[in-house]
């Protein structure tokens, strides 16, 4: 498959861990939306991108009828959806305000021709192109026949780590990343309905394998531990990268993020049977 054939996706990691709520249609608008943007040249919020419905339902593999009726229903809604965003795009660390902006200026649906044509807002455009540091790239095919938002989520949060090949997640965090209020207060909840068909979906239609466990602060469960690895006959879904021989190769952000609470740089290097990059 050409590259042009499997766009990937680019998003600074401060957007893969924003605060937002997108449905699994919007998800898809905007994730076909972003495979459009082009890396060899600056881009301005006056570019119009542009996906129809039956594109939609060919990368889904879902119906024209229900891409169609989805489309047109999501479109109306992304305009009013917002992302919370607490770091500078490119690894240049904490904003000094927390940034609520939008993800779209302008939104058109072309009934007649099944068809969606958007600008993103100019907040936006620094966490998606001209990356050159701390961001994650994946082809949309690793994500597109997915039908859980939460799903979608969580595959970004893993391709992220994908030279680590384990991710611990604080289980607050992840609430807030995900958006998910006062739902599923119970952590048996949260295992039936987000987490698990989650897991379920990524192992079904994207090039990763995972298994999944939790680790307590005391008695409470304080973090979700997400182990996973390439499946051999999807590794083209996923950007390549050259393999490693010896220990794992960490940067400094990553190795603050696997950290357990307290413990030292060197420690953790220990644990983790890894180095600074």
């Amino acid at each position: 498959m050409s590259q042009d054939e499997n766009p990937q996706v680019y998003k600074s990691n401060a957007l893969i861990e924003a605060s937002y709520r997108l449905s699994v249609a919007e998800q898809r608008i905007m994730l076909a939306c972003i495979s459009q943007v082009r890396r060899d040249e600056p881009i301005t919020d006056e570019v119009l991108y542009s996906v129809s419905a039956q594109q939609i339902a060919e990368m889904s593999g879902t119906s024209s009828k229900q891409a169609y009726r989805e489309l047109q229903e999501a479109a109306l809604r992304l305009k009013r959806r917002e992302v919370r965003l607490t770091q500078e795009p490119n690894g240049h660390g904490p904003k000094k305000k927390v940034m609520i902006t939008g993800w779209v200026q302008t939104i058109f649906y072309v009934e007649d021709e099944g068809r969606v044509e958007l600008r993103f807002t100019k907040d936006m455009l620094p966490y998606l192109s001209e990356l050159t540091e701390q961001f994650t790239r994946y082809h949309l095919s690793a994500v597109a026949k997915m039908t859980s938002a939460h799903a979608i989520r969580l595959f970004e949060m893993l391709a992220q780590y994908g030279s680590v090949g384990r991710r611990e997640v604080c289980l607050d965090q992840l609430r807030e990343w995900f958006q998910l209020g006062d739902s599923y207060p119970v952590l048996k909840d949260l295992k039936r309905r987000v987490i698990d068909p989650a897991v379920e979906q990524i192992n079904q239609h994207s090039p990763l394998q995972v298994t999944w466990s939790q680790r307590k602060a005391g008695r409470k469960v304080s973090h979700l531990v997400f182990d996973f690895a390439p499946k051999e006959s999807a590794e083209p879904a996923l950007e390549k990268k050259p393999k490693q021989s010896g220990p794992k190769m960490l940067t400094s952000y990553e190795l603050s993020k696997l950290a357990r609470p307290g413990e030292s740089e060197a420690a953790a290097l220990k644990r983790l049977g890894a180095v600074l990059a």
